[in-house]
């Protein structure tokens, strides 16, 4: 866990993401078109830390739904710290373009993140803790971008399971709470669907509580470059 949520946000993947050839390196740079990816915050009361959003060939993956969280997407679900993740994408040969955006995004908000691509590269991937939790996160895995127009994805609450949802704000970074560290115990050891703000600890659930999906994502291809 972070000591600061303030860290997540100045430091700008996977277990198994292969490392970049000179060749590749080539291929980063032959960009055809550029992408919009426009999240918008859809619950009533959760804020999202700065999201990072990734262009890629197809056989990136940034989560799997019932396997351990790596530590990238640990870094982002407890402490909203993206910057492992941009580093581990940025060194796989299959990763065109790596961007992110900035501050929070407050309920029924909207922000936009352009990334590059190219023919063989039109897999989009994003994620981005929420707030106030322990541990949960936004994401999409490697979902396909348009031809042409545009196309809407909606992602849930998940839980990356490092740690338990205890609701204690000394547990929760962020501005809501402005705790420094995990919980004592560990989660539930896989990735999962989160069930929500319970009101087991300092968070109420009418407040806090929300159901899924939690997150718009529009992708729209928006020009080509020159």
């Amino acid at each position: 866990m972070l000591t600061t949520i303030k860290k997540a946000f100045i430091t700008a993947g996977t277990c198994s993401l292969l490392l970049a050839s000179p060749f590749a390196l080539a291929d980063k740079n032959d960009h055809e078109s550029v992408y919009r990816v426009t999240i918008t915050n859809i619950t009533n009361s959760i804020n999202f830390t700065p999201i990072l959003v990734s262009s890629h060939r197809k056989g990136v993956s940034i989560i799997e739904l019932g396997s351990v969280a790596s530590a990238e997407i640990t870094a982002i679900a407890e402490g909203g710290d993206i910057g492992p993740l941009t580093t581990t994408l940025n060194k796989n040969s299959k990763v065109i373009d790596v961007q992110n955006s900035a501050g929070l995004l407050g309920p029924g908000q909207s922000v936009e993140v352009e990334v590059s691509a190219n023919n063989g590269a039109k897999h989009i991937s994003l994620a981005s803790m929420m707030l106030p939790t322990n541990d949960g996160f936004i994401a999409l895995n490697s979902v396909k971008a348009p031809k042409h127009g545009s196309v809407t994805y909606y992602s849930p609450g998940y839980d990356a399971g490092k740690e338990i949802n205890d609701e204690w704000c000394v547990n929760i970074p962020g501005p809501t709470c402005g705790g420094v560290g995990p919980s004592a115990e560990d989660g539930e050891g896989f990735v999962h669907i989160n069930r929500g703000i319970q009101g087991i600890g300092d968070l109420s659930a009418d407040v806090y509580d929300w159901r899924n999906p939690v997150a718009k994502i529009t992708i729209s291809r928006v020009r080509d470059h020159d």
